[in-house]
């Protein structure tokens, strides 16, 4: 290497150092000199509190997302959700990029309890998604799918959607039971039970669950599967989200065709008794595994 060359790889190589030192986490909203104010917040029993801008600054220092305050840059788009008749301002906003990022998000909200809600899909139409002057904790960047078609499984973030699930595993000629709106969360659905245009066939999104990766109300990280924490296991699903944060959720996967019919059936009025007797004559075959189509 010349003397030139060496230099200007010593001059890059220095020009990182000061990059690398820094924390991973982003605060956006920091005040003159990296100050950070107070910030006002309410606890899970609606108490107002105030957060010392020190401790606001050091959880952002902890995370590798980013922590959103309510004059940040991307607040107002972080805090939206599928149903816009919820428009509330959550204190602080953790855009975690990992089960790490949860954790110690989790862990700040008990140290102050803080009220908590938690975005996955943002598709609640309850609006838990998002809460008032609490602690949002934003998984939306956490929505990897990887598809194992040896094992014919699939791990999903608890961030990701539907339709990333649906498209990745549908190019390999899989797919499991899903919701039937492509931008509802994977994490929501699945934790309520799940039903999809699959299920007559494979159950319920619950039912093809193998496993499940969450962090609990004490901060804890925990594996729950038939093996491990079976009783949780069995809780989670269909339980809600009342037992953690579910940061990663294995599924099993099924051969599919590739062609789908599907459309709306009609039948004329007189023929309604007919019809009404046909369904209360067949409902035990389809129950059983039969095809309705054999049928019509």
């Amino acid at each position: 290497m010349s003397v030139m060359r060496r230099r200007q790889f010593l001059r890059s190589t220095l020009a990182t150092v000061p990059a690398a030192l820094l924390p991973y986490g982003k605060l956006f909203a920091a005040g003159e000199a990296g100050v950070v104010n107070d910030v006002e917040a309410v606890t899970n029993s609606g108490k107002q509190v105030i957060l010392k801008g020190a401790d606001v600054k050091d959880l952002a220092a902890r995370l590798r997302g980013d922590l959103l305050l309510r004059d940040s840059a991307g607040y107002d788009a972080a805090r939206r959700v599928w149903n816009a008749a919820f428009d509330r301002h959550p204190a602080l906003i953790a855009r975690c990029t990992g089960a790490a990022d949860v954790m110690e998000a989790v862990k700040f909200a008990a140290a102050n309890q803080l009220l908590v809600s938690v975005r996955g899909g943002g598709h609640s139409l309850s609006g838990q998604s998002v809460c008032e002057k609490g602690l949002m904790i934003d998984l939306s960047q956490m929505n990897s799918v990887r598809i194992d078609p040896l094992r014919k499984v699939a791990l999903v973030e608890g961030g990701a959607l539907l339709g990333a699930l649906d498209r990745e595993a549908l190019a390999l000629g899989l797919a499991t039971t899903a919701g039937t709106v492509s931008h509802t969360g994977v994490g929501g659905l699945t934790l309520g039970g799940g039903f999809g245009r699959l299920c007559r066939r494979f159950g319920l999104s619950c039912d093809n669950v193998r496993g499940i990766d969450l962090v609990t109300a004490d901060g804890e990280f925990l594996n729950a599967n038939n093996q491990q924490n079976p009783d949780l296991f069995w809780g989670l699903r269909g339980g809600g989200g009342n037992f953690g944060i579910v940061t990663t959720l294995e599924y099993r996967l099924h051969h599919v065709g590739p062609i789908v019919v599907s459309g709306p059936v009609f039948h004329p009025a007189a023929k309604a008794r007919e019809v009404l007797r046909f369904h209360v004559d067949h409902a035990p075959v389809v129950a059983e595994g039969g095809e309705l189509l054999d049928y019509l």
